[in-house]
């Protein structure tokens, strides 16, 4: 599981995946994000859930991505 969360090619591909699941008509994620945008009125407790699902592997790409830039700083 370690090397699983830390692998980034792996973690693009779940990113795109169940990010973007499904994809017609519009991604899940991108519709979450928009509804939390607009205020998030009436969004219940499934729906948060439904976006952490979603964007849990965007999440852990993200922090890959901060890592990799904060250790390429270091050794600068």
């Amino acid at each position: 599981m370690k090397k699983l969360i830390n692998d980034p090619k792996s973690l693009t591909l779940m990113a795109l995946l169940v990010g973007g699941a499904p994809f017609f008509p519009e991604p899940h994620l991108f519709g979450k994000i928009r509804w939390i945008a607009g205020g998030a009125v009436g969004m219940q407790a499934l729906d948060w859930l439904d976006l952490l699902w979603h964007g849990w592997p965007l999440v852990l790409l993200l922090r890959i991505a901060i890592l990799h830039i904060r250790d390429l700083r270091v050794k600068n």
